[in-house]
C-alpha cells in the first residue's frame, strides 16, 4: 500500500495511505467525516478508466492512515496534505 510520511509525533511517523490510479489530467478526491479514500473508489475508477489521473487519500486520522492523538484539526490536515512531500510522491505524470 502507498503511503507518504508527513511528519512525526511520539517519535512515530505520521502516514497518510493514498490511491494514484490512472494517467492524465489530475482530479484529487478528499472525503469527509468519518470516511476514507473508498468513498470515491466508483468514481475514481470511472476517471481513470477514462484518461484521468485520480488521487485519493486517507484523511489524517480516517481510515489507513496513522492516527495520532494530536493534529486531529482542518489546519493541521490541510498542511499535511499541501506538504512538499505529498505533492512530490503524486505530481502530475501526464
Amino acid at each position: 500500500m502507498p503511503y507518504i510520511n508527513v511528519g512525526k509525533e511520539n517519535s512515530a511517523n505520521v502516514q497518510l495511505y493514498y490511491k494514484d490510479w490512472g494517467k492524465g489530467q489530475p482530479v484529487v478526491f478528499s472525503h469527509g467525516w468519518p470516511l476514507s479514500a473508498d468513498a470515491w473508489e466508483s468514481q475514481m475508477f470511472f476517471l481513470a478508466s477514462n484518461g484521468y489521473r485520480c488521487i485519493g487519500h486517507d484523511r489524517r486520522g480516517h481510515g489507513r492512515s496513522s492516527q495520532p492523538w494530536n493534529g486531529n484539526d482542518m489546519d493541521t490536515r490541510m498542511r499535511m496534505t499541501a506538504s512538499r512531500r505529498f505533492r512530490k510522491r503524486t505530481s502530475p505524470r501526464i
